[in-house]
C-alpha cells in the first residue's frame, strides 16, 4: 500500500510539473507576442532583444524548420509507399494536432482558452487564419507541385521572405536594411540550387502552376503575420488549436479520412504518428514560439532551412549524396543565418 501511495505521489508530482511548464511556455509566448506587435510599429527595427529571447526565437525557428523538412521525407514515405493521398495526410495531421495543441493549452491556459471561445467577434479571424495559414499553405502547395515540380514549388514558395519583407517595412514605416536585402537575396539563392541544383531547365512553369506557387508563398508569408495577434491574445496552443482543427474539419467533407484509410503495416503507422505529432504539432510550435520572438522578417529567413532538413534526409534515408551545388545551397543559406542573427 506504501508502494503505491508513493507511485500515486510521483504521478501527480509528475502531472503537476507538466501543467506548470505548459502555463508557463503559454504566458511567456503570449508576452513575447506582444511585444513583437509593438516592434511592428517601430520605424526601425528592433535591435535591443535580450540575448535570451533572441537566442531562444532563433532555435525554436530552426527546429521547427527542420521538423518540417523531416516532416516532409516522412510524408513522401506515406504517400509512395502506403499511397496514402496528399490530402488524406494533411486533413487527417491537421485534425488530430490541433486536439494536441487543445489539449496542451486546456492544460497550460485553460483562461485563456475558455475566453477564446467565448469571444465571438474573433471567430472571423480564427476563420481567416485556418484558411490562410493552415488551409491554403497545404491545398497551394500540393498543386503548385502537381502543375511544376517539387524543386520549382520550394523556389516559388521561398517568394514570401519578398512579401514579409515589404510587409515589415511598410508597417514599420522604414526601407529594407542592407542585411534584410543581403539576406533574402541569398536564402532565395540558396533555396533555389537546393531545388533545381542550379539548373534552370529544371524550371517548370506553366501559368496555373506559377498561380498556385505565387498563392502558397503569400499563405507562408501570412503564417508569419496573421497568428500573432491572436497568439497575443490566447497563446500558441490555444490559436494552433482551433485553426488546426478549424482547417482539417472543413478539409472533411471534401477527404472523407474514415472512406480511404491506407493499409498501414506497423511502420506506417508510427510514421503518421510521427507527422502528426513531431512534423505538425511539435513543428508548428516551435515555429510560431520563434515568430512571436524574432519577428516575422527574421523568422521566415530562418525557416528556410526547411529545405535544408529535407535533402539531409533524403541523403540518410535513400542513400543519395550531397552534389557541390547543394553545398553552396547549404553555405548560402548558413551566410544569411548569420547576417540576419
Amino acid at each position: 500500500m506504501r508502494l503505491r501511495g508513493e507511485a500515486g505521489n510521483e504521478v501527480t508530482q509528475q502531472q503537476r510539473n507538466v501543467e506548470e511548464m505548459l502555463e508557463r511556455a503559454a504566458r511567456t509566448e503570449q508576452r513575447d507576442a506582444a511585444q513583437e506587435l509593438a516592434d511592428k510599429t517601430q520605424a526601425r527595427p528592433n535591435v535591443a532583444q535580450t540575448p535570451r529571447r533572441m537566442m531562444a526565437g532563433i532555435a525554436c525557428t530552426l527546429i521547427g524548420g527542420v521538423l518540417w523538412g523531416v516532416n516532409g521525407s516522412v510524408s513522401k514515405i506515406l504517400m509512395e509507399q502506403y499511397d496514402a493521398s496528399p490530402m488524406w495526410v494533411a486533413c487527417v495531421r491537421e485534425i488530430f494536432a490541433g486536439l494536441i495543441f487543445l489539449a496542451c493549452g486546456a492544460i497550460g491556459s485553460p483562461k485563456a482558452m475558455r475566453k477564446a471561445f467565448t469571444t465571438v467577434r474573433d471567430y472571423p479571424m480564427y476563420l481567416v487564419t485556418a484558411l490562410t495559414c493552415v488551409t491554403l499553405v497545404q491545398v497551394a502547395y500540393l498543386f503548385s507541385i502537381h502543375w511544376t515540380n517539387a524543386g520549382t514549388a520550394t523556389v516559388l514558395q521561398t517568394v514570401n521572405l519578398l512579401m514579409v519583407l515589404v510587409y515589415v517595412c511598410v508597417r514599420g514605416r522604414r526601407k529594407p536594411t542592407v542585411h534584410e536585402v543581403v539576406g533574402v537575396a541569398l536564402a532565395f539563392a540558396g533555396v533555389w540550387l537546393l531545388a533545381t541544383g542550379g539548373d534552370l531547365g529544371a524550371l517548370s512553369l506553366p501559368l496555373p502552376g506559377l498561380l498556385w506557387g505565387l498563392a502558397d508563398a503569400f499563405a507562408c508569408a501570412c503564417l508569419a503575420i496573421i497568428p500573432v495577434k491572436l497568439i497575443a491574445k490566447y497563446g500558441n496552443f490555444v490559436v494552433n488549436g482551433i485553426t488546426f482543427l478549424l482547417s482539417g474539419l472543413i478539409l472533411t467533407p471534401f477527404v472523407r479520412p474514415w472512406a480511404h484509410v491506407p493499409a498501414f503495416d506497423a511502420r506506417g503507422w508510427w510514421l503518421l504518428v510521427f507527422t502528426v505529432v513531431v512534423g505538425t504539432f511539435v513543428a508548428f510550435w516551435l515555429y510560431m514560439a520563434g515568430v512571436v520572438r524574432i519577428g516575422s522578417m527574421r523568422a521566415t529567413m530562418f525557416g528556410t532551412i526547411e529545405p535544408v532538413a529535407a535533402t539531409v534526409t533524403a541523403v540518410m534515408w535513400t542513400g543519395a549524396i550531397f552534389t557541390p551545388i547543394d553545398l553552396i545551397g547549404f553555405a548560402l543559406i548558413l551566410i544569411m543565418a548569420f547576417l540576419v542573427h
